[in-house]
């Protein structure tokens, strides 16, 4: 009996003596973006200026936006907040008009170097009054057929320019401007014929070229106006193959791929892509997936 109540006190006094460690991770602190060098904050929002509205801050501007992220602590809403009145805020502005009018200028213009080589209003309306001289030969000619062609590709190049109207006022959104890019003679001249133009819309929007299976059935489909399927949806002439591609799940990753690229300088991984995609996908929301990266701090070099 005794021995059973030495081994109870033992067994207490060694549970007692115990220390339990603190298990300290390295690396592991959490960010205090209130002492970031004002220098940083400064090449956060010089860099927002350029990539948003394609211009750097006034001295007023940083002045007052470096003033609104410290008394923010830089957090993340703050930064959202400057992001989205780059984008959509519409004081007037000397110069820019508006920075929403700046922002969605600049968005035009990014796609078309994406797209058509970067090619000018100028250029397209050039295209246009050719287009449009044709239609009227042909059409004082008799020559219908023909006529009602070239009015097709003037109201397509039309609709080019109108994209950068509708999107700044939300009657199309960014898959729709994508796809008055590649369905015009501008892009047709720049990838000619069906074998460069089904690869180059594989490459230009999904950053990758088409399997020979692809590829087949998306030259057959435009070439020779028959019914195959790509990317599980059939489609039987040129028109069905872009609205097959610029609806397909892929264009939307092509769009996440594109942005990142863009504005980080490298691919996003596939946990980033997925993790877009469920809002993307569905909102179609190219502004608020800028938002999410330009809110990073990889972006910001905080």
């Amino acid at each position: 009996m005794n021995n059973k109540i030495g081994y109870i006190i033992c067994f207490l006094i060694l549970i007692l003596s115990c220390k339990k460690e603190t298990l300290i991770i390295g690396n592991n602190n959490a960010p205090n973006y209130s002492e970031i060098p004002t220098i940083l904050l400064e090449n956060y929002i010089n860099r927002l200026y350029i990539d948003l509205i394609g211009r750097e801050p006034l001295d007023i501007e940083m002045e007052n936006d470096v003033l609104y992220l410290r008394d923010k602590d830089v957090a993340l809403e703050a930064r959202d907040s400057l992001i989205l009145r780059l984008q959509f805020d519409t004081t007037y502005i000397t110069g820019d008009s508006s920075y929403k009018f700046a922002y969605f200028h600049r968005i035009y213009d990014m796609v078309k170097v994406r797209l058509i080589e970067g090619a000018s209003n100028g250029d397209i309306s050039f295209y246009m009054s050719n287009h449009y001289l044709d239609y009227e030969v042909d059409s004082v000619a008799g020559n219908l057929i023909e006529a009602q062609k070239h009015l097709i590709k003037y109201f397509r190049l039309n609709d080019v320019i109108d994209s950068e109207i509708d999107y700044y006022n939300q009657l199309i959104n960014i898959k729709e401007m994508h796809r008055r890019m590649i369905y015009n003679s501008i892009y047709d001249e720049i990838n000619m014929n069906t074998f460069n133009f089904v690869n180059a819309a594989f490459d230009n929007l999904l950053f990758r070229y088409p399997t020979q299976n692809e590829f087949n059935n998306s030259y057959s489909m435009i070439e020779d106006k028959l019914p195959f399927i790509i990317f599980g949806y059939s489609g039987s002439n040129k028109e069905d193959f872009i609205n097959l591609i610029c609806n397909s799940r892929e264009f939307y990753e092509g769009i996440i791929h594109w942005s990142y690229l863009t504005m980080l300088a490298r691919t996003p991984t596939t946990i980033e892509t997925d993790f877009l995609m469920n809002d993307f996908y569905i909102s179609n929301d190219f502004q608020k997936l800028q938002r999410f990266i330009m809110t990073t701090d990889e972006y910001a070099h905080f």
